[in-house]
């Protein structure tokens, strides 16, 4: 991972196609001040499927917060689709992640085992939270799906750094 993402910086503003039409601006909110990147492997991953899935039921505890949530993959545009449909979920969802965006995000990237597996490079799991002025305020990147953090606890801990300004942490330059 040498790419990886340094804390505090300002969040590489990435375009990235819209299931549904449009494109979603990683980076820059639509709806709120800060946002919630979730980085998942794909229609693929069992895993994925159930943590999305949990996902969508605590979104209204990240709306709460003024935290916008997206989620994307690498999958193609009828896998996107295809997620969306048997998780039945309603956030943003963005498709087509390159490789080379995966890189600039610095993911943790896999190439399937099999054909049954899935048909293309794909980004392990990754969470960012990006603050109102551009700036990572905190990353979580893993390279196997089953690594992530707990979604049980997630919109309270948030909600603990907005509401006592909680700094970025892990700056240390050495």
């Amino acid at each position: 991972m040498p790419n990886a993402l340094t804390a505090g910086a300002p969040f590489p503003q990435t375009d990235i196609a819209r299931l549904g039409g449009g494109t979603i601006t990683l980076g820059k909110p639509e709806r709120a001040e800060w946002q919630l990147v979730f980085v998942y492997r794909g229609l693929h991953c069992p895993i994925c499927k159930q943590y999305l899935s949990d996902l969508e039921q605590i979104l209204p505890a990240f709306a709460e917060i003024g935290i916008e949530v997206v989620a994307i993959s690498a999958d193609t545009e009828a896998k996107a689709q295809q997620m969306q449909t048997e998780q039945g979920l309603s956030l943003p969802i963005g498709y087509d992640l390159s490789v080379a965006q995966m890189q600039a995000l610095g993911l943790y990237i896999s190439t399937p085992r099999s054909a049954q597996e899935t048909d293309r490079t794909f980004a392990e799991p990754g969470l960012f939270l990006i603050d109102a002025g551009g700036d990572l305020h905190m990353v979580d990147y893993s390279n196997a799906p089953f690594l992530r953090p707990d979604l049980d606890r997630l919109p309270a801990r948030i909600k603990y750094v907005l509401e006592n300004d909680y700094p970025v942490r892990g700056t240390f330059a050495g």
